[in-house]
Parts: structure tokens; C-alpha cells; sequence
């Protein structure tokens, strides 16, 4: 019989906590209820207007401007973390204090000692973690790892890898927060490094050291009120400005624990570039290529190939993968972010249920905030920084 798990949202007006709020409803219409399925019990944010207008499409919730007072609520189980990086570890570690299964959206931490607070934390209390890193939940990564497992490509030797938006690509875009230091400490290589991060830490394995280089591209913009991901702005040229206090862009260089090498850059001022994100994964026998703008697609080559007969084949996820076939019937009809959201969230019910932890946990989280500390060390110092 099923079970339904009451969920606090906490940020819950925002571009992820609107998806997340979505991703919970829905699970029943998608992966049916057998495996679980969840009752929005909080909607916390920031603004009362938003939360007015959040409440009448979800109007059992209860409406708070608090976070605190969702956590202390008893009847809470899972407590989602959908609110500004600086405040994740303050929240995260409130509710796994209480008992409560803690699901965050990346990054898990400021710092990665933070982030191992919070998975020691979470072990001693016997509860469910999950970090929001949902690219890799695509079905094609499934492919992806199936291949890697299976010793199709052989030993791993070199990982390429991008992450790419123009969001602040104009020097004239206005300042939002995602570019101040107080409220998203670890800018760029949090923001958006982290996701590629998470596709190395599940395909290839874990870093031993990197050296990285991390630049602000743009040091002041203008402050236009309210701007944010997908809101436009017309400036008057009378704007004050705002300093921009964490990193736009970087470049690395990398060594895993198996002994392959990485080569990855990021960046929030990739102009013309809306999003671009792709990795190429080489080993010894073959390899394997993705580009989100062919999202569930991979390009596998093998030497197994008969000679004057190699190349690249396209490969497309459909409904062989039960993940896939939960959403549609026919290959290449292609799942995107909120679909990936909604395989991320249905696994965090389930896990809950179940009992079962699943990638990526608070575990992978603190390594994930290892590399992203790695990194700003390592521009800071100039040289290469190890990792345990």
C-alpha cells in the first residue's frame, strides 16, 4: 500500500522551488503511487505576495515567511531546502537535528566542512539525504553509466567537460544574487561547476588533486530591483552599482583516484552560449560523447569495430529504460530539466519509503563541495590542491 511522506518546501516561490513543488504533485500521474508519493505540508518563502498566490494552488499548505517554524513542525518528514546557498547548512542542519530527511539543493554547503557536518549528522540519525544534482537522473546517463560499468569503453583515461550560460555575459546586466558572495559564497564553481562535479563523480569517480583558475569577468553592474533569471530590465543609466563578489568563470585541470585526468570550465558569461553543457568520457577500448542541446542522446565509439567500419553511433534512451518509459512510449521525444527534476524527486519519496539511499546523498555532496573548495583554494593559492 502506499504511503505519502509530508514534505515542507522551504524557498518555495522561486525558479526551484515552484519545480519542486510541481515534481511532488505529479508523481502519482507519472510513476503511479505504489512506490510512494508526497502531501505538501509547508510552503515557506521570503515574499507573503508570492506565498498568498502559492497557497491557492496548494491549499491544504501552510504558509509561512519562517523556515524555522516548518522544521519544528512534528508532523514534517522531508524537509526541502530550495533557499539561498548561504543559508543551506544553517537549515540542513536544523532538520536533521529534528529527525527529519533532508533533501538540498546543490550546493549542499559553503564550505566541505560544512557539508561533512551534514553527512555525519545525517549518519548518526539514520535518515535519507539527497543533494539536488538532477542532470545525471536524464535516462541517456543511465546508458552512459551502464557502458562505463559494463567495460565497454575500458579503463578511463581523460574526461573533457563544459557548463556554460550568458546570463551575465553583457557587462551591463544587471546585479542579482547569485553574484554576491554573502548570499552565494562559492559563485560560479557552486552554482554551476557543481553539476559537472556531480556527472564526474557518478561516471568516472572520485578527484585526488586539481589546479584551478577562477575569475570575476565583470567587478560592478547595475542593480535593477527584482532581477533575476528570466526577468527583463531596461536601465536609465542612473543605476547605482553593485560590486559582483564571487567568481563568474573557471578553469581546470584535474586528476581522478583511477588515474584518468579532467579537463573542465564553467562559466555564467558565455556570451550567445544560453546553456551548453557537454562531456566526452575516453578510455581504452572507446568512449563516449553528450550535448545536453541533443538531450537524450549519446554518441558511443568502440574499437570492437570491424576496421574502415568506426565511428561514432548515435544512441537514443526510450522506453527500454523504465525511467524513460514512465514519460513517454517512444525514443527522441526528449526529456528535459523538469523532467529530470521529477525522476530526482519520486526517488527522494521513494528512498523515504523504502528506506533505500540513493545517489547522490550527502555523501557524494561533501565530496562534490571538496572539489568546489579545491578549486577556489587553488586559484587563490595558484598551485595544485589535493583532495582526500
Amino acid at each position: 500500500m502506499s504511503r505519502s511522506v509530508k514534505v515542507a518546501v522551504l524557498g518555495a516561490c522561486g525558479w526551484m522551488g515552484k519545480v519542486h513543488t510541481m515534481s511532488y504533485r505529479n508523481i502519482p500521474f507519472v510513476f503511479g503511487s505504489d512506490k510512494g508519493t508526497a502531501e505538501i505540508a509547508w510552503l515557506v518563502d521570503g515574499s507573503e505576495q508570492a506565498l498568498e498566490k502559492a497557497g491557492k494552488l496548494v491549499p491544504n499548505a501552510k504558509l509561512s515567511t519562517d523556515w524555522r517554524a516548518a522544521v519544528a513542525d512534528s508532523s514534517v518528514e522531508l524537509v526541502d531546502i530550495c533557499l539561498p546557498d548561504s543559508l543551506h547548512h544553517e537549515v540542513a542542519k536544523a532538520a536533521l537535528l529534528q529527525g527529519k530527511h533532508v533533501y538540498c539543493e546543490k550546493p549542499l554547503a559553503n564550505t566541505a566542512t560544512e557539508a561533512r557536518e551534514l553527512a555525519d549528522i545525517a549518519a548518526e540519525k539514520g535518515v535519507i539525504t539527497r543533494v539536488g544534482h538532477a542532470f545525471p537522473r536524464n535516462p541517456i546517463h543511465d546508458v552512459a553509466k551502464d557502458i562505463i560499468d559494463s567495460g565497454e569503453i575500458g579503463d578511463i583515461k581523460l574526461f573533457r567537460a563544459c557548463q556554460h550560460v550568458d546570463v551575465l555575459g553583457d557587462p551591463n546586466a544587471p546585479f542579482m544574487w547569485r553574484a554576491d558572495g554573502k548570499l552565494a559564497p562559492t559563485g560560479i564553481v557552486g552554482d554551476t561547476g557543481s553539476h559537472v562535479f556531480s556527472f564526474m563523480e557518478r561516471l568516472v569517480g572520485r578527484v585526488s588533486e586539481l589546479i584551478a583558475d577562477c575569475a570575476i569577468v565583470t567587478h560592478k553592474r547595475p542593480v535593477v530591483a527584482g532581477f533575476n533569471y528570466g526577468s527583463g530590465a531596461e536601465l536609465t543609466g542612473n543605476e547605482d552599482m553593485a560590486e559582483v563578489t564571487n567568481t563568474d568563470a573557471t578553469n581546470l585541470l584535474c586528476r581522478f583516484k583511477n588515474g584518468a585526468m579532467g579537463i573542465v570550465d564553467f562559466s555564467r558569461v558565455a556570451t550567445g552560449r544560453k546553456f551548453k553543457q557537454t562531456y566526452e568520457i575516453y578510455g581504452t577500448r572507446g568512449s563516449i560523447a553528450y550535448d545536453y542541446d541533443e538531450v537524450n542522446r549519446l554518441r558511443f565509439y568502440t574499437n570492437d569495430d570491424v576496421v574502415g567500419r568506426r565511428g561514432f553511433r548515435e544512441i537514443d534512451v526510450g522506453p527500454e529504460n523504465a525511467t524513460y518509459a514512465a514519460f513517454l512510449p517512444i525514443a527522441n521525444f526528449a526529456l528535459g530539466y523538469n523532467e529530470s527534476k521529477q525522476i530526482e524527486i519520486a526517488e527522494v519519496v521513494r528512498s523515504i519509503v523504502t528506506g533505500e539511499q540513493m545517489w547522490p546523498t550527502f555523501e557524494s555532496g561533501h565530496h562534490i563541495t571538496q572539489i568546489v573548495d579545491a578549486c577556489l583554494d587553488s586559484s587563490r593559492l595558484r598551485q595544485w590542491v589535493s583532495i582526500a
